[in-house]
């Protein structure tokens, strides 16, 4: 009896561990990056909340803006046609068009059913256009992936629902592939974020350049310099 008891025991706390290492509460950039921290960590494990490198919070649940895309599809078609009497003659013209797409951010889930189909099809992930900028959307799931074996640091993917429970075309769901890459680049918005040291550091200059042209008084500048002083000795 005291071997069974003792079984279900390890059998609990074995499943409880699995469990544990497939959700987290919180995940930190710095969490990503550590090696003692991240070998431990299966691919597709649960987010419920990630504190990105500018230690800004996103959780489940949270409203996120699209921020300006920052890639790019060129597409060609070629028009033939002829000329002549007999149209011996043969002419052909190729037009261009250029499209702005999100470079982190793609159309429908991770491994959804329309993903899937492309990759059997052989065809390249379908990108979010231009037309969802400044669109307001929801996270539904953050997840956790190490970037190849489990020694490697891991990234964040995000699913993105639209905000009143709609789909985007025919597609439920939007996926961030990388969300510090898409945060970075601007190609993802949080509300209230905070303002990075480099930023704080441009808009300082940017105030001294208005102070010099007398756009700005000397005490509106220091006023300006106080507030943003900790953020640029990283002391906030």
């Amino acid at each position: 009896m005291k071997k069974i008891t003792a079984f279900f025991v390890l059998t609990l706390v074995t499943i409880t561990s699995i469990n544990a290492q497939r959700e987290l509460d919180s995940l930190t950039y710095e969490n990503t990056q550590d090696i003692n921290f991240f070998r431990n960590i299966k691919n597709n494990t649960k987010i419920n909340k990630y504190v990105t490198v500018s230690e800004n919070v996103v959780k489940i649940g949270d409203t996120l803006i699209l921020g300006n895309p920052t890639s790019q599809e060129t597409n060609s078609s070629t028009y033939g046609g002829s000329y002549g009497r007999r149209g011996r003659i043969g002419a052909a013209k190729t037009r261009s068009t250029t499209t702005k797409t999100y470079e982190f951010i793609k159309m429908g889930r991770p491994a959804g059913f329309g993903s899937i189909m492309t990759a059997i099809s052989g065809e390249s992930q379908i990108m979010a256009s231009n037309s969802f900028k400044n669109t307001k959307v929801i996270v539904n799931e953050m997840k956790a992936y190490h970037r190849g074996s489990k020694k490697k640091p891991l990234y964040i993917v995000m699913v993105l629902g639209e905000i009143n429970g709609r789909a985007f075309g025919v597609n439920k769901y939007l996926s961030v592939m990388d969300s510090e890459l898409a945060l970075e680049s601007g190609e993802i918005l949080l509300k209230n974020r905070k303002m990075t040291r480099g930023e704080a550091i441009s808009k300082l200059k940017e105030a001294k350049e208005l102070m010099e042209i007398e756009m700005m008084s000397k005490e509106e500048f220091n006023k300006l310099k106080k507030e943003l002083a900790p953020i640029i000795m990283n002391k906030n």
